[in-house]
């Protein structure tokens, strides 16, 4: 991690300043537009419960992504670094974008095929709009001093979140498996586009929830609460999906039952899905006091696919025409 050495008067050195921002490079927003007119609900062939369980994060992430916005939006006034600033800009477009290209597969690609979200999206929409809304336990904060600590708070558990996206991401990027299974390309291209971009942006979150104070004991606490809470929200919302469809009726899926996590486990033996157990393995580095984002991934790799993906291609050659 970079440091600035600063000297004070009569030659005594104060203790290093840290840097605030940590990223490389100004971020870059891409408008994508995703065509899902012959994507198949089974987009990986062959591999049914893996296709559902992945498109659970259509439903997941909106909610989520945009509550993103929303907190970064109040932060934006409190950071006094420019370069941060900047980069939480444009990581709030990005944030944006992945929602809403999420949010265009459950209307375009799930609804249209018969598959019923609004259950699991108001769930969601409840959970960050009152739970983890501005107004704390439903009340509302009266001083300035409580309003900033919720909100670090918050800011803290998206810090933890992003860690955990970034760790996708970089699986997303590495796994050919789908290739080699056949997988459709336009969701191949969905999931390496948004992964990238967590890769790209993974330094963001921690950098502005250090900023504002955020200290290293916390990180504990609030991994414990993001980390089973994401977990479990994605094998709620699969459960859902997989209950619509006859070929899983048999077995009543529901995050409450053990099939459901023992298939996750199975199905990560044939490549099309990271294992529980590798994931919180992998979420361990957050737990460092010397925990550091850019270790956790390659911006390199990240813009090396997003100069190819079709979707961000195509969204660079528009903004070239338009200008």
């Amino acid at each position: 991690m970079t440091v600035t050495q600063i000297t004070a008067p009569f030659g005594r050195s104060r203790a290093p300043k840290r840097r605030a921002s940590n990223t490389t490079g100004r971020l870059i927003p891409r408008k994508v537009k995703f065509d899902w007119s012959d994507t198949p609900v089974d987009w990986i062939p062959g591999h049914p419960y893996a296709s559902h369980f992945i498109n659970e994060i259509n439903l997941l992430l909106p909610a989520g992504e945009f509550w993103f916005c929303r907190l970064y939006n109040q932060a934006l006034p409190m950071i006094t670094d420019d370069k941060l600033r900047d980069d939480v800009q444009m990581f709030i477009r990005q944030e944006a974008m992945h929602a809403r290209a999420h949010g265009g597969a459950v209307a375009e690609y799930l609804n249209q095929r018969g598959i019923e979200t609004e259950t699991n999206t108001r769930q969601e929409d409840w959970l960050f709009e009152n739970l983890l809304g501005d107004k704390f336990a439903g009340r509302d904060l009266k001083s300035e001093w409580a309003k900033r600590r919720w909100l670090v708070f918050r800011l803290g558990i998206i810090a933890a979140v992003e860690h955990m996206t970034c760790v996708l991401g970089r699986y997303i990027l590495e796994n050919k498996n789908w290739d080699g299974a056949g997988a459709d390309p336009t969701f191949l291209d969905l999931l390496r586009w948004h992964g990238a971009e967590e890769v790209e942006h993974r330094s963001v979150a921690f950098d502005l929830y250090r900023h504002l104070g955020g200290d290293y004991p916390s990180r504990y606490y609030l991994s414990l609460i993001a980390v089973p809470v994401i977990f479990g929200l994605w094998v709620h919302g699969a459960a859902h999906i997989m209950k619509q469809d006859p070929r899983f009726a048999a077995k009543r899926p529901s995050v409450f039952r053990p099939w459901i996590w023992l298939e996750w486990q199975r199905q990560s033996k044939t490549g099309m899905l990271p294992s529980l157990p590798s994931l919180i393995i992998k979420q361990l580095p957050f737990f460092s006091p010397w925990y550091d984002p850019v270790k956790e991934g390659s911006t390199e790799a990240a813009l090396a696919y997003l100069e190819g993906s079709p979707a961000a291609a195509a969204a660079a050659m528009a903004t070239r025409s338009a200008a």
